[in-house]
């Protein structure tokens, strides 16, 4: 009994120190664990100390850091590049109305992160990029015609750009793109659009009417001094020959007559006879006779 109260007791003991050991071994993991903390990859810390007057200078890069329990508290903020879309409707130059949407690849200003965070907070880019975007569209916008935002695209997209740029570096905000990703305009507008395009259409019709009504005036002015220069030509032909001239173009039109007729199959020829007993005597007919 004595031996076995001795086990028991020594027992005691051993469990004892294990409990205290994994006590103690719980409240040093919960120790470290609570001073330390990791910033992943894209990410980047700024430090909360009660101690020190709140957000301190420095930026924490990625790895794992230490802290002090209770008296710091770290503040985790994205710095990777992200896409915004910024949608607006604003007037043009000539009081047109325009929807327009711009995509923006933004990025925060490493080195200034702990002020941006005292200044706007962890959602500083929705307090701050549909303001500066708004504001930009509008007074680029207005600069031009409803036209000129069709034919001079790129141009007024790199007047936006330039001008978020440096609007988006007041704020600390870095942007890597801006784009021109959707532009309508109002119906009224469209409808113009459409008039004008037909009333051009149908003035280009117009205008081709009118080369074709002074061509063909030309070509007549032209087929007329042609044949008013060769009725020249016969009548001074005439003058020098008589005739003659005469009698060789009816033979040049009895032979293309008579080619002509050859190739017809139903053409029959009736003699003429002299009437009366006289001298005269009537011509020859040409006759189609059906089959």
């Amino acid at each position: 009994i004595k031996d076995t109260l001795l086990s028991i007791a020594t027992m005691d003991k051993v469990l004892s120190r294990i409990s205290t050991a994994a006590g103690a071994l719980t409240i040093g993991a919960f120790t470290v664990n609570s001073c330390i903390y990791n910033v992943d990859g894209g990410e980047r810390a700024v430090m909360f100390d009660t101690l020190r007057g709140g957000i301190l200078p420095d930026v924490r890069n990625e790895g794992t850091h230490f802290l002090i329990p209770v008296v710091q508290r770290p503040i985790i903020i994205d710095v990777r590049t992200k896409p915004r879309e910024i949608p607006s409707v604003t007037g043009t130059k000539d009081l047109q109305m325009v929807n327009i949407k711009l995509r923006v690849l933004w990025r925060p200003v490493i080195e200034k992160l702990p002020q941006l965070y005292r200044e706007l907070g962890t959602d500083f880019d929705e307090r701050v990029l549909p303001s500066i975007g708004n504001e930009v569209l509008k007074s680029v916008v207005a600069q031009y015609n409803a036209e000129e935002l069709l034919s001079k695209r790129a141009e007024v997209s790199n007047r936006i750009k330039s001008e978020l740029i440096k609007r988006g570096a007041h704020f600390h905000l870095t942007l890597d793109d801006v784009a021109i990703t959707h532009l309508t305009f109002g119906r009224e507008f469209m409808r113009a659009i459409e008039s004008k395009q037909v009333a051009f259409q149908e003035a280009e019709r117009q205008q081709y009417v009118v080369q074709r009504a002074e061509q063909e005036r030309i070509a007549s002015v032209t087929r007329a001094e042609g044949e008013a220069e060769a009725a020249t030509i016969i009548t001074k032909a005439m003058e020098k020959t008589g005739n003659a001239i005469i009698e060789v173009r009816r033979i040049d039109a009895a032979k293309e007559i008579a080619q002509k007729l050859a190739k017809g199959r139903n053409i029959t020829y009736l003699p003429g006879g002299s009437s009366g007993g006289g001298d005269s005597s009537s011509p020859g007919l040409l006759l189609s006779v059906d089959k």
